[in-house]
């Protein structure tokens, strides 16, 4: 084993492992013992001697290469021009006495360490990783993989400094500033991964960081489906609220702890909007992926260190309303965005959606209506349906994500009550729908002249095409919207021969 690489088992030095699986650099093994997985990878640790290399390497790139490399956005684009740099600087400067057989290891830790994120480079990397998780130095980080759930790696900081440069650097790639007085820091990374960090004196036992991975091929019913989330009945009848039939698409909130899956079941949903309409989105971070064209972004951002230039989720969802939208959709509502949210659904912004933390039905509404939301009870009867999602350890599967709930909210002498239409059993791992009587077919019959019979009757029909979609093997984002929006146009050639 090279001296500059710590050896992959050091952290399990005289421990009987088990390997699970592997793919490309990374080793996940099973140790006796321990009752999470271990995500290993080559560490690399260079000597006192390489580190004096490695520093008078970043020195002179740093003077070489324009600070507009800096701005490139596509972070392996930036790497490779770092890479080339500084390669030329190791062939043209002899002085540096460094072998041929070592240049590919000067050259990748210089350009992890300027143009990526040291350490944590290989984990950012890697697609399985659904976050990634600094708890402080002399403690291994911890990853979420989307496969083994949570891991232990073999990934250690050895000193507070070595966090903090990596927390600097995103900082600075955000305009962003953190010290002692301001010690929190949220961020999204070039590729659209959230970040949050803390320092001393917030993080008591030194600096932290939370990465959040942006998943560039975003999941799609048909994984939800395969995953055990929906179901394709379920799937189908959320389909039809929506699409809303393109006359009135109902107003949806999707519930849950931290890390249930909300923001992917909300971009899930969101895929069921026809291509024709023009969509706004809120966000704090932005993390929403949605297969549409006519999309505009939206995110909101703190104050500066004088504490200027604020712009709040409230102000966004206020001029969105001026944006002309068909749908707005709010990443997260939390606070007093929710009464113009609602404001919004009231005047005739149909198909406005965002997500909550609350953990049922009745939780959502009660946290609507209660500071700091603060919405009316007669506002809050335009919200037509909650979808509670739920992360359960469970004993035969290990961490799954599920809907638990889909409720109902309906007016019952101007008070939104809450009606549980679908539930999840946990005994069978099933959705069961335990209410017939649907108040939102009455509005569709309402705005679309069609009976109840015949929504039920589109409700199966959804359900078979789902099923169909299913049995074709096609799961990406392109395949699945261009499957939709297919339905869309043959279904409205369908309902204008009736």
């Amino acid at each position: 084993m090279p001296e500059e690489q710590q050896p992959e088992d050091k952290a399990l030095e005289g421990r009987k492992k088990i390997l699970v699986d592997e793919y490309g650099e990374v080793k996940i093994y099973r140790v006796i013992g321990d009752p999470l997985y271990w995500y290993v990878v080559p560490v690399p640790r260079p000597t006192r001697g390489e580190r004096r290399i490695i520093n008078l390497l970043k020195e002179a790139a740093s003077r070489l290469i324009p600070l507009t490399t800096s701005q490139i956005r596509d972070i392996e684009a930036r790497k490779n021009v770092y890479r080339q740099k500084v390669l030329e600087i190791i062939d043209n400067v002899p002085d540096l006495n460094i072998p041929r057989t070592k240049r590919g290891f000067y050259a990748e830790i210089v350009v992890r360490e300027m143009a990526g994120y040291g350490l944590l480079d290989p984990l950012v990397a890697d697609e399985l990783l659904e976050e990634i998780m600094v708890i402080g130095p002399n403690r291994p980080v911890y990853v979420y993989h989307r496969k083994y759930g949570m891991c232990k790696t073999n990934v250690v900081f050895y000193n507070d400094r070595e966090i903090r440069n990596i927390i600097e650097k995103i900082a600075r790639e955000v305009n962003r500033h953190i010290d002692a007085v301001h010690p929190l820091l949220d961020a999204r990374l070039p590729d659209g991964s959230r970040v949050n960090a803390t320092i001393p004196p917030a993080s008591v036992d030194g600096s932290t960081i939370t990465i959040r991975k942006f998943r560039k091929d975003p999941f799609t019913i048909v994984d939800l489906i395969k995953f055990g989330t929906f179901d394709p009945h379920l799937a189908a009848f959320l389909w039809m609220a929506v699409d809303g039939m393109g006359a009135k698409p109902a107003n949806i909130l999707v519930s849950g702890g931290t890390g249930s899956g909300k923001t992917t079941t909300l971009n899930v949903l969101a895929a069921f909007i026809p291509a024709h309409e023009r969509i706004i989105t809120i966000e704090d971070t932005a993390e929403l992926n949605l297969p549409l064209e006519h999309w505009v972004r939206l995110e909101t951002r703190p104050p500066s260190i004088e504490g200027t230039g604020e712009i709040t989720m409230d102000v966004l969802v206020k001029n969105a309303l001026r944006m002309r939208p068909d749908r707005i959709i709010v990443g997260e509502v939390r606070h007093k965005e929710a009464a113009t949210l609602f404001t919004a659904m009231n005047t005739g912004h149909d198909g406005s959606m965002g997500t909550i933390h609350a953990n049922s039905a009745d939780e959502t509404m009660v946290r609507i209506m209660s500071p700091p939301m603060n919405v009316p009870k007669v506002m809050a009867t335009a919200l037509d349906f909650v979808v509670v999602q739920n992360r359960i350890h469970d004993r035969r599967k290990g961490t799954i994500r599920r809907i638990v709930e889909l409720a109902e909210i309906r007016d019952v002498n101007h008070e939104p009550k809450v009606f549980t239409i679908f539930s999840w059993n946990a005994a069978d791992d099933k959705m069961v729908q335990i209410e017939d009587n649907i108040s939102y077919f009455n509005k569709l019959s309402e705005f679309t002249g069609l009976n109840v019979g015949d929504l039920i009757d589109e409700w199966m029909e959804r359900e078979s095409f789902i099923k169909r979609l299913l049995e074709s093997g096609k799961r990406d984002m392109a395949s699945v919207k261009k499957a939709i929006q297919e339905y869309y146009m043959e279904a409205e050639k369908k309902w204008r021969k009736k």
